[in-house]
């Protein structure tokens, strides 16, 4: 696996187009789309909405370019109405969801935070995915490595870690193998793709 997530060799599920890449890709690595209602473009982050699925890359750049190009009603087939926020709400919802994901992986064991707790964990081998706030200490950071053949996730906030793990804020956090873990690392890496700011920020960590 890279340092970022998931293994870069990956292929395997449905796979669909990007509107602004034109690039084929699995459906992991990119962000669904549906027309609401009232003709409004709506992010369907969790892929479950009715209607059919209108694909971007997880990519600041593949997104508002999908907007200014008005490529989502050519991907509609209509004219469709296109929030001028739309990619800063894509990755609110992202980053939404990697929280929810971490607090249910949290309540079911597979999930620890604090500088101790995840240096416990990486010695005995139990952690498959380092996380720490890409607004911590760079110099604390550096103090805990991902783990071999493992996964790191450096571009949420402290305040986001904090919610996931039911804290006030949180640097350092670490996942187990199995459950929701994969799942964790495929939203994180949406999220990387559409946070380009924070993960600038965490280069220096890689």
């Amino acid at each position: 696996m890279s340092r970022g997530g998931a293994s870069k060799d990956r292929s395997d599920g449905p796979e669909r187009k990007c509107i602004a890449t034109g690039e084929v890709q699995p459906k992991y690595g990119l962000i669904r789309f549906v027309v609401g209602p009232e003709t409004q473009i709506v992010p369907d982050i969790a892929g479950k909405l009715p209607g059919r699925g209108i694909y971007v890359a997880a990519d600041r750049v593949a997104l508002d370019t999908a907007v200014a190009k008005k490529l989502f009603a050519r991907g509609a087939k209509m004219p469709v109405q296109v929030p001028e926020n739309l990619t800063d709400e894509v990755e609110r919802q992202l980053a939404r969801r990697v929280v929810d994901l971490i607090a249910l992986s949290r309540k079911s064991g597979r999930a620890v935070a604090g500088y101790e707790k995840v240096k416990g964990w990486l010695q005995m081998e139990e952690a498959q995915v380092l996380i720490q706030a890409v607004d911590g200490s760079g110099r604390g950071k550096t103090k805990l490595s991902t783990p071999h053949f493992g996964s790191y996730i450096g571009w949420l906030t402290s305040d986001e870690l904090g919610l996931a793990f039911g804290r006030q804020t949180v640097i350092h956090g670490a996942l187990a193998s199995g459950g929701l873990t994969q799942r964790v690392v495929e939203e994180a890496n949406r999220l990387r793709g559409v946070r380009e700011n924070t993960v600038a920020s965490a280069a220096g960590k890689d």
